[in-house]
């Protein structure tokens, strides 16, 4: 019995490491996009693997990259406080629910509905959030001050 169950552990282990392997380098891509902190975009995808992992074996059939992703993203707008901060990131100018909702939609290509189930949000709303991140990333950032030019004598 225990030979059947450190069996079944290892092969559970090898689909995950083989599942990280692959889907790894696009969620951290995404968690760095939505925290705009190179750590906190490891920790937030941390421990969203870790909860993909606790549920590895109830997936039956759900894509784990889309169960991870959802997890990605609730972990965010749960401790959105924290990631309020400009970091000097693309994606500075927006707020962290714009952030998510463009991340979402326009990286990983979570379609209107699916994406406004997930935040609970009605897909007028998810629209009107995309639309406005995307007005705000295309128009021009604020000039920075000028400085006084100092004359020479």
């Amino acid at each position: 019995m225990r030979e059947r169950r450190a069996e079944l552990d290892r092969r559970r282990a090898r689909e995950f490491e083989a599942f990280v392997a692959g889907a790894a380098g696009r969620l951290l891509h995404a968690a760095t996009l939505l925290t705009g902190d190179p750590g906190a975009a490891e920790r937030l995808l941390t421990a969203a693997l870790a909860r993909t992992y606790a549920a590895w074996d109830g997936l039956h059939g759900e894509d784990p990259y889309e169960r991870t992703r959802q997890e990605l993203a609730t972990r965010f707008a749960r401790t959105t406080w924290r990631h309020r901060r400009p970091r000097g990131g693309t994606l500075d100018r927006l707020t962290p629910q714009e952030r998510l909702v463009l991340v979402l939609r326009l990286y990983e290509g979570v379609a209107e509905e699916q994406a406004a189930a997930q935040l609970g949000l009605p897909a007028d709303r998810i629209r009107a959030i995309c639309l406005r991140s995307v007005a705000t990333m295309r128009s021009r950032p604020a000039a920075p001050p000028s400085r006084p030019e100092v004359a020479t004598p």
